[in-house]
């Protein structure tokens, strides 16, 4: 599913428009889509009190035909204008049906509209949209009117709150959400689901969203780059499992990792590519660490590498190392290696020999490694970066906060710039190609906040490429199915208490359940 900013959805509109469908029938159709959304809410329209706070944009001409709507459906429809439209035109149907309709103008301090609020049971937010930028005040009259509304979520039977297009006060492109933002019930999005609506905060308040065709010609929505990773996207994509296969079929991982203070690190990537389908998995580490690691994870195979006297990885390993790549389809390098100068050694040196696989996947304190030093080999075009936000600032050269604060074009800044593909880790990962493909994760998982999950993680899209997907749909995959896989555990868990490796022992059941649909 594609998602848009509020420029990209504004130049869709008149992309119909120009294809033949009025402005005033993009508005019908979503004002008749608001109206059918909010009888499904309530089930029944007959005497049941609705409030539409209707702004003085298109947002708010939206509201007043699905008011005009629930009037001839039955409903009792009480209409709050904050401020004066400059266009009454869609005004005039309400008063021909003597529907109670109340400015703002008339109410400065929102007292009429508590009045209305008292028993209703379902409020549609049509204030602003998506076209609100600046911050609400709370003395202006649409401050007034959330203000009101804010207090009436808080009663003993609040109102159902119906959001059209986005919560009044979020930010269509960032997720931001203003302090006086009501959160929604159901949120009814027109024509394609906004990048905000599937960013924190902004996720947290849209509630249950319904997308909305009013008609935009879907040639003109081909040339949006950016996708909403979806279960039935990871159902098509996921690597096919035949009856006659062996474990050659689905390939070879190798995961280079390790050192006496992250034992664990390495394992967990390797259980991820095994547990993401991968026919073999071998893990690379210091030779110290393989009675370790070899009684938790048996089925790996084990190449010990010469450590230094820390137990880490020795530069001198890469020699090695580079000989075993070519009998890989895929390698996943950093889990658990430490940041130390004959890490950096190492993993510069694999850096060149990496075209030899299907993909490789460069995690942990390998990008760390790649941020230590000003000079490093080019990145090649089959690699995918998996930095956290700080790991990711680093890299760049920035702070954590800038990363935050622009995670989408922070990832796709950073997939130009290094010629390959990028996963920004967090909440609603972001994955991003080279060429400007982007697609966002729907999941925002507290749960998954803990140590070892990065792991995980790599070595799923290590499984993935090994199984023949491209690196950067292999890294969309594996967001997607730890992430689905988090949120199914979120279920049993909560919010807290997960270990990484049942992450991984789960991850079958989540493939399963995806594939039945």
């Amino acid at each position: 599913m594609k998602l848009v900013t509020a420029a990209e959805m504004r130049d869709l509109e008149q992309a119909a428009v120009a294809a033949g469908v009025s402005e005033a029938q993009l508005m019908e159709e979503a004002g008749l889509a608001v109206a059918q959304e909010a009888w499904m809410l309530l089930g029944t329209l007959e005497g049941r009190r609705i409030i539409v706070l209707a702004g003085p944009g298109n947002n708010g001409g939206d509201g007043l035909v699905a008011a005009r709507h629930l009037v001839d459906w039955g409903a009792d429809v009480l209409t709050y204008i904050p401020r004066k439209r400059r266009d009454e035109t869609l005004l005039a149907p309400l008063v021909e049906r003597e529907a109670t309709i109340v400015a703002g103008e008339d109410d400065p301090d929102g007292a009429l509209l508590d009045s209305m609020l008292a028993g209703a049971e379902l409020v549609i937010d049509a204030l602003l949209g998506i076209g609100q930028k600046r911050p609400i005040e709370p003395t202006e009259a649409i401050g007034v009117a959330l203000l009101r509304l804010a207090e009436a979520c808080k009663g003993f039977r609040p109102p159902k709150v119906l959001a059209v297009d986005l919560p009044t006060g979020t930010d269509a492109d960032t997720g931001a959400t203003d302090p006086l933002t009501v959160p929604a019930e159901l949120t009814v999005t027109f024509g394609l689901p906004k990048v905000g609506m599937y960013q924190a905060p902004a996720s947290g308040i849209i509630g249950r969203v319904q997308v909305i065709d009013i008609g935009i010609p879907k040639e003109a929505q081909a040339a949006v780059k950016l996708e909403l990773m979806t279960a039935r996207w990871a159902r098509e994509t996921l690597p096919a499992r035949p009856d006659d296969a062996n474990k050659g079929t689905f390939g070879k991982v190798l995961v280079i990792g390790g050192s006496r203070r992250y034992v664990g690190a390495p394992r967990l990537a390797a259980e991820g590519a095994y547990r993401a389908g991968a026919g073999l998995v071998t893990i690379a580490c210091p030779e110290p660490l393989v009675g370790m690691i070899s009684g938790a994870l048996p089925e790996a195979i084990y190449l010990p590498l010469d450590a230094t006297s820390a137990g880490t990885v020795a530069a001198g390993a890469a020699a090695a190392l580079i000989a075993e790549l070519e009998g890989y389809r895929s390698a996943v390098f950093g889990p658990g290696l430490t940041n130390t100068e004959p890490t950096q050694t190492l993993v510069h040196a694999l850096l060149d020999a990496l075209g030899a696989t299907g993909g490789a996947v460069i995690d942990a304190d390998a990008l760390n490694a790649l941020a230590a030093k000003e000079s490093r080999p080019a990145i090649p075009a089959n690699a995918v970066l998996t930095p956290h936000p700080g790991e990711m600032a680093r890299l760049l050269g920035v702070t954590v906060a800038d990363v935050q604060a622009k995670r989408l074009e922070t990832a796709r800044a950073a997939a130009a710039k290094f010629g390959c593909t990028v996963v920004l880790k967090g909440a609603h990962t972001v994955v991003a190609a080279a060429d400007g493909r982007t697609a966002l994760s729907p999941y925002a998982n507290p749960l998954l906040a803990t140590a070892g999950s990065g792991d995980v993680l790599g070595g799923m899209i290590g499984g993935y490429i090994a199984q023949g997907l491209a690196p950067f749909e292999a890294a969309c995959l594996g967001v997607y199915m730890h992430a689905a896989t988090g949120e199914s555990l979120r279920e049993e868990y909560g919010d807290a208490g997960l270990l990484a490796h049942e992450l991984a022992s789960r991850l079958p059941r989540t493939v399963k359940e995806i594939r039945a649909g």
